[in-house]
């Protein structure tokens, strides 16, 4: 998925600092004012990043159709989650797939890709996320994996399916470049999910009723929590990490180390080399909207 705004901002971040926060959701046309709305409640105003991820879209349930464009993307991993409908998934290495509720379309963008999402007009629910590589693999040859068999951690009051990374033994088999995890973890009852102590964590509720989380927000946890203590029936997403100790610039749908790699990418893109071509969707790609006029400055997790 794309980052749609026409006037994306520098997203600043600082050293870390603080305990459980409560990160609300922004509202972002998806495709203009007319089209699917999200809540965008990663990076927020204050936290930009919990462990390697840094961008969080929660959408529906709407009857709605999705229809982005081809864009690009660097130094980064998109992940696709559904829990109602399905997306279809092309990009400029000819990957041509369809992800339903359940499964994992993973992009990894490395050192530059492009892709576009359609789909049909029906009830549509789900979740777009980021993951940023680390320095060492950020330019990475792009790569695409489709996963439709993931791991299930259950426990009293719970089953959790295991898209990213690790969760209580449970091991997914997409690729990861960073310690993370990223589950969906269903709740009937009272549950005690596994943390891992050197994670910090990021909790939403995607549907029903879950104390002591609340619809909207995403919930925070800073690192050295071994469980959370859910209760009520309902689906949550839980992402974490080990705290990503670099600085990035994120800007539009890339993510760099400084303001002179942001303007290659952009200026790549606008010429139309880097990032390959997509086959089959009916339409034009997304201009890349203008930069700012100050120069972008890489930062760290939270924002100064």
């Amino acid at each position: 998925m794309s980052n749609l705004e026409t006037d994306p901002r520098e997203i600043r971040c600082a050293a870390d600092g603080g305990g459980e926060e409560l990160l609300e959701g922004r509202s972002v046309p998806l495709g203009g004012p007319r089209a699917m709305a999200v809540s965008r409640t990663l990076p927020g105003v204050r936290r930009r990043l919990i462990g390697a991820w840094c961008f969080a879209d929660a959408y529906g349930p709407e009857v709605t159709r999705m229809r982005v464009p081809p864009h690009p993307h660097t130094g980064l991993q998109t992940v696709s989650w559904l829990l109602a409908g399905r997306v279809l998934h092309r990009d400029s290495l000819g990957s041509l797939r369809e992800v339903r509720p359940g499964q994992l379309n993973l992009m990894t963008a490395g050192r530059g890709i492009s892709h576009s999402e359609e789909s049909p007009h029906e009830t549509l629910h789900g979740v777009q996320l980021w993951v940023a590589l680390p320095g060492t693999d950020r330019r990475t040859a792009p790569a695409f994996e489709h996963h439709a068999a993931l791991p299930e951690l259950t426990g009293d009051g719970f089953s959790a399916t295991v898209f990213m990374g690790a969760l209580g033994g449970a091991v997914s088999p997409a690729t990861v470049f960073s310690p993370l995890v990223g589950a969906q973890a269903a709740v009937d009852g009272t549950a005690e999910l596994p943390l891992d102590p050197a994670f910090e964590h990021g909790l939403l509720l995607l549907d029903g009723e879950v104390e002591p989380l609340r619809a909207g927000p995403l919930r925070y946890l800073p690192p050295g929590r071994d469980r959370i203590r859910l209760s009520g029936r309902g689906r949550v997403l839980l992402i974490g990490g080990e705290p990503f100790g670099e600085e990035i610039v994120m800007w539009w749908n890339f993510v760099g180390r400084d303001h002179d790699e942001i303007v290659a990418f952009r200026e790549e893109w606008a010429s139309g080399d880097g990032f390959g071509v997509v086959e089959g969707f009916g339409g034009p790609p997304l201009p890349a909207p203008a930069l700012p006029g100050t120069r972008l400055r890489p930062r760290g997790r939270v924002r100064e």
